[in-house]
């Protein structure tokens, strides 16, 4: 069984959706991120994946009080990345009772990565964002020359055991997710759960994802315009 997680990314306070991770391409869902964590919540999910954007962009945590609301108004854990790139942001983070906290851009440090895995332990999650099989950092503003299968392997033997990887190219264009490169960082890394993210639009998509060996799948905005039912993606992913 895979588990499938509702994308609440927040803006200015307010639910949206990036296209490609596209600042100027932005969608708003809705100007209350809580109550659409008690929607996704009361229509079967189990896990919630939360993203910062202004965090993401600018190095540290922006929208903390909107994460708070989140936690308070479900009851099921949440995830969460943006701007996390030190213990004092994680501790944060924690504090608001998050469960899961994922550091991207500060992935790319392995010394950080080190000693967050010490004080984090499970609660510690690698975003690796791809572009072109190379990693985006700064919020997808930046495109390294870091082979994201070769930053993963890096990143488990320092005993991480959740990633996840987000092809930017299929992000928020719902057509369908890139089963290739999620299948290469699966096998890739075997001792981690990989938690696919980018492109998921139909019941197909998700048992592809199921098949090719994803812990979890993350999906944005397949449910927010409705093509997919959040209800029929989790059926699909057992």
């Amino acid at each position: 069984m895979m588990d499938i997680l509702p994308a609440i990314d927040i803006r200015g306070g307010k639910c949206v959706r990036l296209t490609q991770g596209d600042y100027g391409r932005e969608t708003v869902f809705g100007d209350d991120p809580a109550a659409m964590a008690r929607h996704w919540e009361s229509l079967g999910a189990k896990y919630l994946h939360v993203v910062d954007l202004e965090g993401a962009k600018d190095g540290e945590p922006k929208q903390l009080d909107a994460v708070a609301a989140i936690v308070r108004a479900v009851s099921i854990p949440v995830e969460l990345g943006g701007g996390l790139r030190d213990e004092a942001a994680a501790r944060r983070a924690l504090d608001l009772g998050v469960d899961r906290v994922i550091i991207g851009t500060a992935a790319l440090n392995l010394e950080t990565v080190s000693n967050l895995a010490a004080f984090l332990g499970k609660h510690l999650v690698a975003g690796i964002d791809a572009r072109d099989g190379m990693v985006a950092v700064r919020g997808w503003l930046e495109t390294t020359e870091v082979l994201a299968v070769k930053l993963a392997k890096e990143l488990v033997v320092l005993g991480l055991g959740w990633i996840v990887y987000t092809d930017i190219a299929t992000d928020g264009m719902l057509q369908g997710a890139n089963l290739t490169a999620v299948r290469e960082m699966v096998e890739a890394v075997p001792e981690a759960k990989i938690i696919a993210s980018g492109g998921v639009s139909s019941v197909e998509d998700v048992r592809a994802l199921r098949d090719a060996g994803a812990a979890g799948a993350i999906i944005g905005m397949a449910l927010y315009t409705g093509k997919l039912d959040l209800r029929a993606a989790l059926d699909a992913a057992v």
